[in-house]
C-alpha cells in the first residue's frame, strides 16, 4: 500500500478519500433505510449497520475483487462497499425483481454474484459453514481466492463455529472468520454470555492465528486482514479476528435497546466514530478541505 511520506500515514490520500466516502455512504444508506422502514415502506425485519463501518472499510481495501464475502444478517452495507449500485440494495429492501437477489431476499438476504458477495444469511451462524465450504471448494480447484466469512458476537456461540474451526485448521482453508463484534449479542452483553471477554481466544483450541482488533479503525482493521488474507494465499490457513465495534442503534428496528444508556452510546459518537475520525485526519494532514469534504 502507497505511503503518504508527506503526513506520515499508513496509506495514501486516495485510499483515505475512498474511506471516508464509502463510510458516509453506508451510513446515509442506514438512515435512510431506518426512516423508510418507520414509515412502513418496505417491511420484513431490518438490521442496521450504523457505527460499524469501519469493519468494510478496512476490509475492501485489503482484498482482491475476486476474493469471496459472506456475512449474516446485518449485511445491507457490504455490497454498498463491494461496489453494488445502491439502487439495487435498495431495490431488494423494496421487493422489487430489479433487487439484487431478484427481490426475494430482502432485508436479511442480500446476494451479488458479480461482485462475490454469498449472502446475506438469516440463520444465526449458518453462514460459518458456508464460509468455509467456499474456501473448500476455491483450495479444491487450486483458485487463489480468500473468503471472508464475517459473523456476531452472539453467532460465535453456536455449535457450527467449533466444527467448522477443526475443519477449517485441518484442511488449511484460505478462510477468515471475523467475529464483528459489536459488544451486544442481540440484547445481551459479552459479559453476560461467557468468561472469556476476548473472543480471539475461540481460536487457541484449533491453534488457529487469531487476534483481537480495533474495529473503529479502518487502518487497524485493513492490518489484521492483509495479515490474515497473506497467510491464506501462502495455504497457511485460517485465521480468527475478533474485530471490536459498536452498533448505535438497537440489534433491529424493533428494538428500543434499553439494555444499555444513551450516555454509553454518545460516548462512542463522541470519542470513536469512525467517519468523524477519518474526516477530522484528511483535515488535519490537509489532505482536503470543507468544501472537498461536502463535495
Amino acid at each position: 500500500m502507497a505511503k503518504n511520506k508527506l503526513n506520515k500515514l499508513p496509506h495514501s490520500e486516495a485510499v483515505y478519500r475512498k474511506w471516508y466516502k464509502d463510510m458516509y455512504l453506508m451510513r446515509k444508506f442506514e438512515e435512510k433505510c431506518g426512516q423508510l422502514y418507520i414509515q412502513q415502506k418496505f417491511g420484513g425485519f431490518c438490521h442496521l449497520y450504523i457505527g460499524q463501518e469501519a469493519v468494510l472499510s478496512g476490509m475492501q481495501e485489503a482484498i482482491r475483487p475476486t476474493d469471496r464475502v459472506i456475512t449474516a444478517y446485518r449485511d445491507h452495507a457490504h455490497p454498498l462497499v463491494l461496489g453494488t449500485d445502491p439502487k439495487y440494495v435498495m431495490a431488494e429492501l423494496y421487493g422489487k425483481v430489479t433487487g439484487c437477489s431478484k427481490g426475494k431476499g430482502g432485508s436479511m438476504h442480500m446476494f451479488d454474484k458479480e461482485k462475490n458477495l454469498f449472502g446475506g444469511h438469516g440463520i444465526v451462524g449458518g453462514q460459518i459453514g458456508l464460509g468455509a465450504g467456499i474456501a473448500f471448494a476455491d483450495k479444491y480447484r487450486d483458485e487463489d481466492h480468500v473468503t471472508v466469512c464475517f459473523m456476531g458476537d452472539g453467532a460465535s456461540r453456536q455449535g457450527i463455529l467449533h466444527e467448522t474451526f477443526n475443519m477449517s485448521m485441518i484442511w488449511k482453508l484460505p478462510v477468515i472468520f471475523i467475529i464483528e463484534n459489536n459488544q451486544y449479542a442481540m440484547g445481551t452483553s459479552v459479559e453476560r454470555t461467557t468468561n472469556v471477554h476476548d473472543l480471539s481466544k475461540m481460536g487457541d483450541s484449533y491453534n488457529m492465528p487469531s487476534e483481537t482488533v480495533n474495529g473503529m479503525s479502518p487502518e487497524a482493521v485493513c492490518a489484521a486482514i492483509k495479515r490474515a488474507v497473506d497467510r491464506g494465499r501462502k495455504g497457511e490457513g485460517p485465521t480468527l479476528l475478533n474485530i471490536e465495534t459498536y452498533r448505535y442503534k438497537g440489534h433491529s428496528m424493533s428494538d428500543p435497546a434499553k439494555y444499555r444508556s444513551r450516555e454509553e452510546v454518545n460516548k462512542v459518537r463522541e470519542e470513536r466514530d469512525p467517519i468523524d475520525n477519518v474526516r477530522d485526519l484528511l483535515l488535519k494532514a490537509k489532505m482536503v478541505d470543507e468544501d472537498a469534504l461536502k463535495e
